[in-house]
């Protein structure tokens, strides 16, 4: 009988391709770890370029980094080192963010050797405004020079940096006092953004003025309010005129939805003739303003963006404007801060915003019982300047000036820092004498 061969039959190497499959997801998973480290070696990195930090501690959380990285590779890859390794990391990007909100700072005003003036202040400090902390930088180079508070543009927005450098030659003559509004900045979380109201920034701006009062035993204090921060300014002095010797205000806001209607309806016919049909349906399809809900900021930035960018690319603008860049590398914001910065924008700006549309003050505020300048850029295109003209001829106030900016758009104290100076020094304060 012959003998019969049995022929082995092949099967699969599932052993193989576990081995491909889980070296694969090893290969992924490694990639993984690496974004991770990555990611949380961004704060640590961020440090030495926009914040104040000390170099010593730069260096103790860059030598940590160091090894941590060192020792992914001398113990191995597995589950245990890993998580240990990413709560290190982890750790220490808190640390870094932790020191860099402790270390924000002002810079001092110093003479041209590099040292502080005798009699300037410059601090970056808290303040208790309606029961909750929120910041302001003080700057001047004489602490007995007149004290001028500055209310930036918003709601939300955050312009320490942009004021201290646009406007630098103020602290010449003025004690600069730049306050960061609740829900923006420095004052993201100081109070419950939900609940904010004009009215609360009304009674902080209020506070805060008494506050600088007694600080600085002024009897009156200046007002200067730029974009939303010259609506609040009007707001603040018409009903608390025995504390301001004048108000002035720049990219004047005067009525929130016949201004937001001219922007729409401008932004609307700049795509068409543009041929821009995508942004034409956008505009259709989301209407013209007064909107509500929880995407006013979004809606609002639909035209704004593009009256903005249709100001800026104007040659007749001397400055094209805000850096956010640089402002954000300023020393006065730490890490979350600069975060912040933005959500106080995109946040901040929709809660508060749709509270403004019945905001007219051809008809809320026709009399103000203290000087008013407006400083209005010729070519504004985000606040109308013939709705600041109109509201000029029928305002009555003891004093009041409309001073134009021939190469300016929404912000002639950036585009035209000089002059809008020289306007503050010499007609401003020269006609409103501040020794108290």
């Amino acid at each position: 009988m012959g003998q019969i061969l049995h022929t082995p039959i092949r099967k699969p190497n599932r052993l193989s391709k576990l081995h491909i499959v889980k070296a694969i997801a090893l290969i992924v998973l490694r990639i993984l770890v690496f974004i991770l480290i990555a990611l949380a070696i961004i704060p640590v990195a961020l440090l030495p370029v926009s914040t104040t930090v000390p170099a010593s501690i730069l260096i103790l959380f860059a030598m940590a980094e160091v090894a941590l990285l060192i020792a992914v590779f001398r113990l191995g890859f597995t589950v245990r080192v890993v998580l240990a390794e990413l709560a290190g990391f982890v750790a220490i990007a808190l640390l870094a963010i932790f020191a860099s909100q402790v270390f924000a700072s002002t810079p001092p005003i110093v003479d041209a050797n590099g040292k502080p003036i005798s009699n300037s202040i410059a601090v970056l400090e808290k303040v208790k405004l309606g029961g909750s902390e929120e910041w302001i930088t003080i700057r001047g180079k004489d602490s007995r020079n007149p004290v001028l508070l500055f209310l930036a543009g918003g709601p939300g927005g955050s312009q320490l940096v942009s004021e201290r450098r646009a406007l630098a030659g103020l602290e010449d003559r003025f004690v600069v006092v730049n306050w960061e509004q609740p829900g923006s900045g420095k004052s993201f979380d100081a109070v419950d953004r939900s609940k904010l109201t004009p009215d609360r920034y009304i009674t902080d701006a209020h506070e805060l003025v008494l506050n600088l009062r007694q600080r600085f035993g002024k009897e009156k204090v200046y007002v200067l309010g730029e974009s939303w921060g010259s609506a609040l300014g009007i707001m603040v002095v018409q009903r608390y005129p025995e504390l301001f010797h004048a108000f002035i205000g720049t990219g004047q806001m005067v009525a929130f939805l016949e201004n937001d209607l001219i922007c729409y309806d401008f932004a609307l016919r700049l795509a068409q003739e543009r041929g821009d049909t995508k942004k034409v349906e956008q505009l259709k399809q989301q209407g013209s303003p007064p909107y509500y809900g929880n995407d006013v900021a979004m809606k609002s930035a639909t035209y704004l963006t593009e009256t903005f960018n249709y100001m800026n690319a104007n040659p007749a603008i001397a400055n094209a404007g805000f850096n956010t860049f640089q402002d954000l590398a300023g020393s006065e914001y730490g890490l979350y801060d600069k975060v912040n910065f933005v959500r106080g924008v995109l946040d901040t700006f929709g809660i508060v915003y749709q509270q403004l549309w019945g905001v007219d003050f051809r008809k809320q505020a026709k009399r103000l019982e203290v000087p008013v300048y407006f400083l209005i850029g010729r070519h504004d295109v985000n606040a109308p300047p013939k709705l600041t003209e109109e509201y000029f001829n029928l305002l009555t106030a003891p004093h009041k000036e409309l001073i134009w900016f021939e190469h300016s758009g929404h912000s002639p104290w950036i585009n035209e820092s000089a002059q809008f100076i020289d306007v503050m020094v010499n007609q401003v304060l020269t006609n409103i004498p501040a020794t108290s």
